[in-house]
């Protein structure tokens, strides 16, 4: 039973510490990330001059802001868009420019700007614009795999070796008109999901805060890369991707990242950068800048903005007003609740041209620190008092969180809140263990600790465990003492054996007896017993019931004579001397040794009446102050003016020739 119970418990102790630490992952472990994210990796204090505090200078955003929607009402014309294009076609000059919009209606009032901005854009093989897929049927089925095959046929990736499987989470995407398929050469997925790493409790449980980013998506069995990465593509000439199981390579440019793959999407976990004082990780321009500094050029004035800034760079443009207009285009993010869509991409962008990411710690080493904490923290528990568990306990949660900042500041991602969290849930469990434990121990004292003393005396020693010491009380308690007669002489002629089994099966009898009466045995005195009524078992009838003790172990005594007469064992007589009084009662002996025990005159005059019946060849002597308790239920032989050794005056004394049991 006690196998099973000990299985039983290592059972459940594993199956909760697998549902706390399933909870803590999908509840506390994203918010510790954001945390770590904000204040220690991005907002952190430097003591050194660390790079890459801000995004890399190479990476620019340009918005379309409240003063770009102040001077050019929204919804802008196409020809405004067609001045940005035309700017940095004609003279910014720069890598890539990355449109964080997706184009779906014509302007039916402006037919000739939207032609003039489809030509545009056709000369243009540096700009990637966007396009949005979601996980929503079509509701034309036809219509639908139609723009599909259309759109995959132009811009799903082509140079790509597959080694693995992708996830496919999208069933359809926004369309946009004809003409803007025909004229834009570069398209690539602005689409982003929040959630942790696992995928799979994100969908069900998740937040919506948007931490990662996904390079390539499985679009109906074609590999559509997202706006980022189709800008790295046209950048280095659409070098060879191969993607496996872990990680997409670029065999061409002796590149590689690592990603995580889920259930539902393979993601990268996004790096983000301080941001400036307006907000944005990256050198912000306003669009409304860009326009006026196109037409200062053109009529030969000073442009707001030199172009040269631009030039080489990889340009971001996207919106973010405030206030109205459909333009908040803002993200839940660990940095703030009202990030930018289009800084998201370029940061994006920037973690991806610039191979800076964020390193996950392995799995195997964040279990590995949280098993050696929580085995530290058990043998902590189970090894040193109450106050010092705790405060190592503590201390190695502060290790731990000490360690996962240290990760953090360096720019790897390692588990926050499961550590502490398994460790004082161990805590709590060592505890319990360590009850069970002490408790299962207790018992066994308890049971052994019977076979020596009272089981009276064992509970009120257990009782008052934490206040053991020497001292004791006087109380008025009954004496009972008993021995074998003759049983030195009876014993020289028995093997050691024969007269342990002959003590032993005796003791056995008695002892229920004493029991049945409301009395301890105090002590056994080689052959002799010595009993006490009256404490520590409270009964105000303890002289009666010592009495009926001593008359009751007599006829035991007999019908054991007549067992071991029949087994041709030597058959036994015992006396019996009982004697109330007034005793001390309590703890004697040193610090490291006590006993509980009754010490006075009364014990004295027990023994001596017991030895008395030698004399007059008697079973059961009591005292008179015994007899004048008890009298209403005995029938005595009183024995007169017997002097007592150590006593002045003669005394009487009573033998018991019956009770009433």
């Amino acid at each position: 039973m006690k196998y099973f119970k000990f299985a039983l418990f290592c059972v459940l102790t594993v199956l909760l510490l697998m549902f706390v630490a399933l909870l803590t992952y999908i509840f506390v472990e994203p918010k510790a990330y954001d945390f770590m994210i904000k204040n220690v990796s991005v907002e952190k204090l430097y003591f050194d001059n660390a790079k890459n505090i801000n995004g890399h200078e190479d990476v620019v955003l340009v918005i379309i802001d409240d003063k770009s929607v102040e001077k050019y009402l929204w919804p802008w014309k196409r020809d405004l868009h067609t001045k940005v294009l035309k700017y940095f076609e004609e003279y910014a000059k720069p890598k890539v420019v990355v449109y964080d919009t997706v184009f779906t209606t014509l302007d039916a009032n402006n037919p000739d700007a939207d032609k003039n901005y489809f030509d545009t854009l056709k000369g243009f093989d540096n700009v990637v614009e966007g396009v949005m897929l979601n996980n929503i049927p079509y509701e034309d089925d036809k219509q639908g795999k139609e723009y599909d095959d259309l759109f995959i046929k132009k811009y799903a990736v082509k140079n790509i070796e597959l080694n693995t499987y992708l996830p496919q989470l999208y069933k359809s995407m926004l369309t946009s008109p004809r003409e803007y398929i025909d004229s834009a050469q570069n398209l690539g997925s602005i689409t982003v999901v929040p959630g942790f790493f696992d995928g799979f409790f994100s969908i069900y449980f998740g937040d919506d805060k948007f931490r990662t980013q996904e390079f390539f998506t499985n679009y109906k069995d074609a590999v559509i890369p997202s706006l980022v990465m189709k800008s790295f593509l046209i950048i280095n000439n659409n070098p060879k991707v191969v993607i496996d199981d872990s990680y997409i390579i670029f065999p061409e440019l002796n590149y590689k990242i690592k990603y995580i793959k889920t259930p539902f999407q393979s993601i990268i976990p996004v790096k983000f950068y301080k941001r400036y004082e307006d907000g944005y990780s990256h050198k912000k321009y306003s669009a409304v800048d860009i326009l006026d500094s196109y037409d200062n050029i053109k009529a030969g004035k000073k442009p707001l903005i030199n172009p040269e800034i631009f030039k080489d760079k990889y340009v971001v443009f996207g919106a973010n007003v405030l206030v109205g207009n459909g333009l908040n285009d803002v993200l839940n993010t660990p940095l703030s609740v009202n990030y930018s869509g289009a800084d998201m991409q370029a940061t994006s962008l920037d973690n991806l041209v610039h191979n800076d990411y964020l390193t996950i710690l392995p799995n195997w080493v964040n279990w590995l620190i949280t098993l050696l904490g929580m085995i530290f923290v058990y043998y902590t528990i189970r090894t040193h008092n109450l106050i010092k568990a705790i405060n190592y306990t503590v201390i190695i949660i502060l290790i731990m969180l000490a360690i996962s900042a240290c990760c953090f500041y360096y720019n790897v991602v390692t588990t926050v809140a499961i550590s502490p969290v398994m460790c004082a849930v161990t805590m709590i469990l060592a505890y319990i263990h360590r009850y069970m434990i002490e408790a299962n121990t207790k018992e066994k004292v308890e049971k052994a600790m019977g076979k020596y003393m009272s089981e009276d005396v064992m509970k009120r020693v257990i009782q008052n465990i934490d206040n053991l010491g020497l001292g004791g009380k006087k109380a008025v308690v009954t004496v009972l003492f008993s021995d074998i007669r003759g049983f030195t002489s009876m014993s020289e002629k028995m093997s050691a054996q024969e007269v342990s089994q002959l003590l032993n099966e005796y003791f056995s009898e008695m002892e229920p007896i004493v029991t049945k009466y409301n009395g301890i045995i105090n002590k056994f005195i080689g052959d002799a017993i010595m009993a006490v009524f009256g404490e520590p078992i409270q009964d105000e009838n303890h002289p009666m019931n010592a009495v009926m003790c001593g008359y009751e172990m007599l006829k035991k005594v007999q019908e054991l004579d007549e067992k071991w007469q029949s087994e041709n064992k030597p058959v036994i007589n015992i006396g019996v001397g009982i004697n109330t009084g007034e005793v001390f009662v309590g703890n004697i002996g040193s610090e490291k040794r006590m006993e509980y025990t009754v010490i006075g005159d009364t014990v004295n005059l027990a023994s001596r009446l017991e030895s008395y019946n030698k004399t007059y060849k008697t079973q059961i002597l009591i005292s008179s102050s015994t007899y004048e308790a008890a009298k209403n239920n005995l029938s005595v032989n009183k024995i007169s003016d017997v002097e007592i050794r150590g006593k002045a005056e003669k005394i009487d004394i009573y033998e018991v020739l019956s009770c009433n049991l």
